[in-house]
């Protein structure tokens, strides 16, 4: 069963073609920890999804989506931001497309701690401010701002699918947010 919601603009491949492609090739994502911040620039909320996967069960994640083809990075996060959190978001992209890490997805469990049972993927991984209303859209049920001393606890943490919330501690590391 196919949890996910189809892509309006799918860009350069059909389902058919994704999916073979997928098996041949890495694909390119972006994903983006939003933040909110105090006046000072520390980050104070950390937004992850609820999402269900193709079993039923709930699990946390964050934004993230491929970059089509044609498309820069900084296009590709604006379009996923308000793709997953709503058109009032506001999110302050970075000035400069350097991602805090570049996270390797696999198909099985490997050395990097990630993994996506669809495809070999690599991500660029950004934090990202929003100073507006976020409203969850697409696939997700449920926008939840955490602090992040709740967000890097151990029952949260256990909440997140393919090795995400490693890449959560890692955001919040690059924001000098200690664990």
């Amino acid at each position: 069963m196919n949890v996910r919601t189809p892509d309006p603009n799918p860009g350069w491949l059909s389902e058919e073609d994704l999916f073979e492609a997928r098996g041949r090739l890495p694909m390119v994502y972006v994903e983006a920890v939003p933040v909110r911040l105090d006046p000072l620039g520390y980050v104070n909320e950390v937004g992850t999804l609820l999402q269900a996967d193709e079993d039923g069960t709930m699990v946390r994640s964050l934004v993230s989506g491929r970059v089509i083809y044609r498309e820069t990075i900084r296009a590709a996060l604006l379009r996923h931001m308000e793709k997953d959190l709503g058109p009032l978001a506001f999110p302050q992209l970075p000035i400069s497309p350097v991602p805090f890490t570049v996270a390797e997805y696999f198909p099985a469990p490997s050395q990097t701690g990630f993994t996506d049972d669809r495809q070999h993927a690599v991500s660029l991984a950004y934090v990202i401010p929003v100073t507006g209303e976020c409203e969850p859209r697409q696939d997700a049920l449920e926008l939840t701002w955490m602090t992040p001393a709740e967000v890097l606890s151990p029952g949260v943490q256990m909440e997140f699918s393919g090795g995400r919330g490693g890449l959560i501690r890692q955001a919040l590391a690059f924001a000098g947010v200690g664990s």
